[in-house]
């Protein structure tokens, strides 16, 4: 059966790719091809529908269900090809000198693929500790579509033992990330003919008032925050991403919207950074657009939200997903992860190890190598072995 694991590997990953599941699209063909998978192999699981109807999350259970398990868990979500100067089709898997390439193929259908590869190897093995697949969508839009997901294990009786979250680390054991907050900032102005600009109200001025204090801050940050040496940028990050408004030259601009975003270190700093730049917005920008005109002002709102990770080094979590991957090294990132929020919402201790690069994530050509698929596909029949037990 080993010996079929890399064909096995190669075979599921051309069809996972093969589903165009870019987030603005259902993902329900993916996770019906993999309910047939799994049903031929004798495996159900259990479906956690959106509201909309159309995308849905899958928990599987191979092994005892009255037990404790160890998670696997993959998105099923990739991001948009539009506008990427793609060499081949993203959606048709083609395998180069040892890479196999398409959309996905590292973030993370990969990952995927080897955890349903390596589903007859786990049914094979007299498991007495259960191996849990968490199947999710709309990771890529701020980890959405997990959170009903651990809702759903939260309310159960029996608690998850860990969770390893599949993104590509190179099977290194990434034991933190940063959190992120975003947020919308709508300035409502006041449009006047530009001849008359003192009476109007503008709303990109105004805006540029809170970007210079987002600029600011973020020098703050950078100079005096708590630093971790784990992360490449080994402080909190701040900065503003986007920027429109205005119609004409000869209008004065009542509409601006500004997004920003903060990358914290801490549990909850994201967070606690931008809720102080939108208080200091409160108190300082809109009362002087309000004593222009009373209808001026700005709106807030958080388009995404996830904390960070702060696994403990010497959690057994770690300590046997070191065991796992055959490495003794651990590290932190700087992207975020579905695993802060196992953490938060279910209180399942987590660690994010998987196959390929993060470089090649989102990129055009996005590749995986061969030899980190079968990596990976180690490390889960080493955690078959260890469940056996």
């Amino acid at each position: 059966m080993q010996n079929q694991r890399p064909d096995r590997i190669r075979k599921l990953l051309a069809d996972l790719v093969a589903f165009d599941t870019v987030s603005d699209r259902s993902n329900l063909p993916l996770i019906d091809y993999i309910e047939r998978y799994l049903g031929s192999l004798g495996v159900s699981g259990q479906r956690i529908v959106d509201e909309t109807g159309q995308k849905s999350s899958l928990w599987v259970t191979v092994g005892p269900e009255d037990k404790p398990g160890l998670v696997l868990s993959g998105h099923t979500d990739v991001v948009p090809v539009a506008g990427q100067d793609w060499s081949r089709n993203p959606f048709e898997l083609v395998e180069r000198n040892g890479r196999l390439y398409g959309r996905g193929t590292t973030d993370m259908k990969g990952f995927v693929a080897v955890c349903l590869a390596m589903v007859p190897e786990m049914l094979a093995a007299d498991l007495k500790t259960p191996i849990n697949l968490a199947i999710s969508y709309d990771e890529e839009i701020g980890c959405v579509g997990v959170r009903p997901m651990l809702r759903e294990i939260a309310r159960k009786p029996i608690k998850p033992l860990g969770c390893f979250v599949g993104e590509p680390t190179q099977m290194q054991v990434i034991i933190g990330h940063k959190g992120k907050h975003g947020v919308r900032a709508t300035f409502r102005g006041l449009a006047r003919h530009s001849s008359i600009a003192p009476d109007g109200v503008n709303a990109i001025e105004h805006a540029a008032d809170l970007i210079t204090e987002i600029r600011r801050r973020a020098a703050l940050l950078a100079a005096d925050a708590e630093r971790d040496s784990l992360y490449d940028v080994p402080h909190s990050t701040l900065l503003t991403s986007i920027v429109h408004g205005g119609a004409t030259l000869n209008i004065v601009p009542d509409s601006c919207v500004v997004e920003f975003e903060c990358r914290g270190i801490g549990i909850a700093e994201s967070r606690e950074v931008t809720d102080a730049i939108i208080a200091w917005a409160k108190a300082e920008i809109e009362p002087a657009m309000r004593k222009r005109h009373p209808e001026c002002g700005i709106d807030f709102e958080e388009i995404l939200d996830y904390p960070a990770l702060d696994t403990a080094a010497d959690a057994p979590i770690v300590t046997l997903a070191k065991q796992l991957a055959g490495r003794n090294d651990h590290a932190k990132v700087a992207f975020g992860t579905e695993a802060s929020l196992f953490v938060s919402m279910a209180d399942v201790p987590s660690v994010v190890v998987g196959p390929g690069a993060i470089a090649q994530a989102h990129t055009p050509d996005e590749f995986v190598e061969m030899s980190q698929l079968e990596a990976c596909g180690d490390f889960v029949a080493r955690l078959i072995a260890h469940c056996a037990k």
